[in-house]
């Protein structure tokens, strides 16, 4: 009933020409990140003094923009991201769905933005899934991603608040975001860049954001490696974040350290639930600043045994190596299970309905088909 009850309040318009079964299967059968789009997406419009309105599920389109939309000129954007999972019986479900509407609505105030209320941001995801539920893959491994976005679309190029914005979620079928083989993803430690400064965006989930970090991931490209670690901007010391990933680190007695949440930092919502689960298991776990030097001493002594990424896109993923002008440091694969390998399952066991889910992490947003 609850389901149906937000679902109601996003008018779904069908998509007249969705694609074709044919088209649909081999759209989903290798599906590169973020390139393959669903039939249908969710839309609503907020006008100041009105609030927001136009609640509705419509074909997937190009927007229709004024090159004067202040989103264009000035940034004033937020984002999210998260996945849907078919369970083994064909029901769909989200993870944690309620701190991704919490995310938003902290980097909608942010970037002077109208919050998203979760009624709002629920509704959205599941009508957008209703009406899309043939795209949830079923294979192993393998999601729908949940693009929701707020973007100032008002014409003007007054530097100040949008009196329009445009909220909307596309959905994209998924599988893995980065493959880290049998060594790891190689990272490259940017020096001289940075992500976010104290009292910047960092801890809102904006464009600019990653804007930021697209030289450095261009450097890291020419380099070799597939991703970029950010140090802190005031002291170019402290690791803080990959360019959309958290990272997390594995002493050699079985106790974790990952940098503490600065304000310059991501909150990400797998980082929180990874760090949960751990806990869960009796493992001492520190939130600290955390210097590049000590990784690399930790790595070098092995005090420091295993390194990962994690995040909404990558789940979880092994480092196998660090690299910058000045150093090139292999972190050794460790043998048998891994603490990330066991995490990773872990989760990924909860997600997908193959585990209890102590946290009540999961919320149902199709039931199964009958028959």
């Amino acid at each position: 009933m609850e389901t149906q009850a937000l679902t109601a309040s996003f008018t779904v318009i069908p998509n007249r020409h969705p694609a074709s079964d044919e088209e649909r299967w081999l759209a989903m059968e290798n599906p590169v990140f973020g390139k393959v789009f669903t039939d249908h997406m969710a839309r609503a419009t907020w006008r100041d003094g009105e609030g927001w309105a136009d609640h509705r599920i419509v074909a997937l389109a190009p927007l229709p923009m004024h090159p004067g939309a202040a989103v264009l000129h000035y940034a004033q954007q937020a984002f999210e991201g998260l996945k849907a999972y078919r369970h083994e019986d064909g029901s769909v479900w989200l993870f944690r769905p309620e701190a991704n509407a919490a995310r938003l609505a902290a980097s909608c105030r942010r970037m002077a933005l109208p919050e998203v209320s979760e009624q709002d941001f629920m509704a959205a995801l599941e009508g957008l899934i209703a009406a899309d539920r043939n795209w949830v893959p079923g294979t192993p491994g393998a999601s729908l991603y949940l693009r929701p976005f707020v973007f100032a679309s008002e014409p003007s190029l007054l530097v100040q608040p949008a009196h329009e914005v445009e909220f909307l979620v596309t959905a994209s079928p998924v599988g893995a975001y980065l493959s880290a083989g049998d060594t790891g993803v190689p990272i490259w430690v940017s020096r001289g860049y940075h992500r976010a400064n104290p009292g910047g965006t960092g801890e809102a989930k904006t464009a600019g954001n990653y804007a930021a970090s697209m030289l450095p991931q261009q450097e890291a490209k020419e380099h070799g490696c597939q991703q970029v670690l950010f140090l802190d901007a005031k002291e170019d010391t402290y690791v803080e974040e990959f360019g959309g990933m958290n990272l997390v680190a594995v002493r050699a007695d079985g106790s974790i350290v990952t940098p503490r949440l600065s304000g310059t930092i991501l909150p990400g919502i797998t980082r929180d639930s990874i760090l949960t689960l751990l806990r869960d298991e009796g493992r001492n776990v520190e939130e600290r600043d955390l210097a590049l030097t000590e990784i690399l001493e930790g790595v070098e002594s092995g005090e420091i045994v295993e390194l990962f990424a994690c995040g909404t896109a990558a789940v979880v993923t092994p480092v196998g190596r660090l690299a910058s002008e000045d150093f090139d440091v292999t972190v050794p694969r460790v043998e048998g299970e891994s603490v990330a390998d066991a995490v990773l399952a872990r989760l990924t066991d909860l997600q997908y309905g193959r585990a209890e889910d102590p946290h009540g992490w999961m919320r149902k947003v199709l039931d199964a088909p009958e028959g």
